[in-house]
């Protein structure tokens, strides 16, 4: 997935920029509003993490903005601000979640995955694809029932059909998803992960479709 994170504090910028990241998620990090646009001018992204209190704006009201440009990237708000009154302005301007400062990493990871879903039309975190269940609350794998381990980039591609059952994901769209900016693209990287994938969850899982790029085989 690939993620913005808006955020003008340096140390807490750097931690949750290099958890996402962890997580296998491409994170590029804007600490300015007007660097957030440029971003977004683009890249899509397939959610926001976005801080309120910016040194040259509001979030709110650059959500309010970009909820009437008809954006729906999901976004979930981090602030040091706990009063209702804020959560409900937040919310109500277009938020789709909100963690309040200081926070665990582990709860917004957990947030970024619960909000992904709904975004993707399927809420449910357990997903069946013939012999294969995926339980993607937990990053959890079972194939026949036995538990097969993932790394953070098998999971992050893997995400990228998961989120598109039956329709055909291109090359650059996973890409997107691995990569943030800077980052050097290796050439064959998806054919590689994508291979990996195959052998351990079973080659009939994901089709190529030539010229166009992979798609999930729901079945």
């Amino acid at each position: 997935m690939r993620v913005l994170l808006i955020e003008d504090d340096r140390v807490l910028g750097e931690a949750v920029r290099d958890h996402v990241a962890a997580d296998g998620h491409a994170v590029d990090w804007s600490g300015t509003l007007e660097e957030a646009r440029e971003h977004l001018r683009v890249v899509t992204y397939q959610l926001m993490l976005l801080d309120l209190h910016l040194p040259d704006g509001k979030g709110l009201e650059f959500l309010k903005v970009f909820r009437r440009g008809g954006h729906r990237t999901p976004v979930i708000i981090l602030t040091a601000r706990d009063q209702l009154s804020d959560r409900i302005d937040g919310l109500n301007s277009g938020a789709d979640d909100y963690l309040v400062k200081p926070f665990d990493l582990g709860e917004l990871s957990a947030r970024l995955a619960a909000v992904a879903r709904r975004y993707v039309g399927n809420p449910n975190p357990l997903i069946r694809i013939g012999p294969v269940e995926v339980d993607t609350a937990h990053r959890r794998v079972l194939v026949g029932g036995k538990e097969i381990q993932l790394t953070a980039r098998e999971w992050t591609v893997l995400e990228q059909f998961l989120g598109r059952p039956g329709v055909t994901v291109s090359k650059g769209q996973v890409e997107d998803a691995l990569y943030a900016f800077g980052a050097e693209v290796e050439s064959n990287t998806v054919e590689v992960y994508v291979s990996r994938l195959r052998r351990k969850l079973g080659r009939d899982v994901i089709a190529t479709v030539r010229g166009l790029g992979y798609r999930l085989v729901a079945r």
